[in-house]
């Protein structure tokens, strides 16, 4: 790792390509992935490897540590992209209108989440605007704000389980 890190040496990322890359692929295929997601993932957390070789710290984890927690975590994107809806599957046209009765308590709803919200304390909601209707992650929250990320999930947990005890 140092090799590639320091020199972006081909030949030790060859070797390190040679050992990881077949086990990283076993890894994401016992994971439940096909093996052509497994191929391309693996080809992913490779290149990961590659041009971030100089973030990898031996005193947090070992290379094998670090390199399946990277494979995992591109499982885990691959998961996710995979259920998001593409364009071509999204409805088209004007929608059916919803019946009265469906949209007045959608609006009681909505009016009892505003006052829900207006009655959590500013920093819960402060965080909550972000998640929700900025759509940021918590990551992204903590990068902004500069809060610790436990303390954002914190928050966010306390908050969430303070609307959900009002909504009902």
């Amino acid at each position: 790792m140092a090799a590639i890190a320091l020199r972006q040496d081909r030949a030790a990322f060859a070797a390190l390509f040679g050992h990881f890359a077949p086990r990283v692929k076993a890894f994401l295929m016992k994971g439940g992935a096909s093996a052509p997601q497994a191929e391309e993932c693996a080809q992913d957390v490779m290149a990961t490897l590659w041009q971030k070789a100089a973030l990898y710290d031996p005193a947090r984890a070992s290379v094998a540590t670090w390199i399946f927690t990277i494979a995992r975590n591109r499982r885990i994107d691959m998961i996710r992209r995979a259920r998001r809806p593409e364009p071509e599957q999204l409805p088209w046209g004007p929608e059916a209108e919803p019946d009265q009765d469906a949209a007045l308590a959608l609006r009681q709803d909505c009016e009892k989440l505003g006052q829900a919200l207006a009655q959590l304390p500013p920093k819960q909601r402060e965080l909550v605007e972000k998640a929700y209707w900025g759509e940021l992650t918590q990551s992204e929250i903590a990068a902004q704000t500069g809060l610790p990320l436990g303390t954002i999930k914190s928050r966010l947990r306390l908050a969430l389980d303070r609307l959900r005890h009002e909504m009902k």
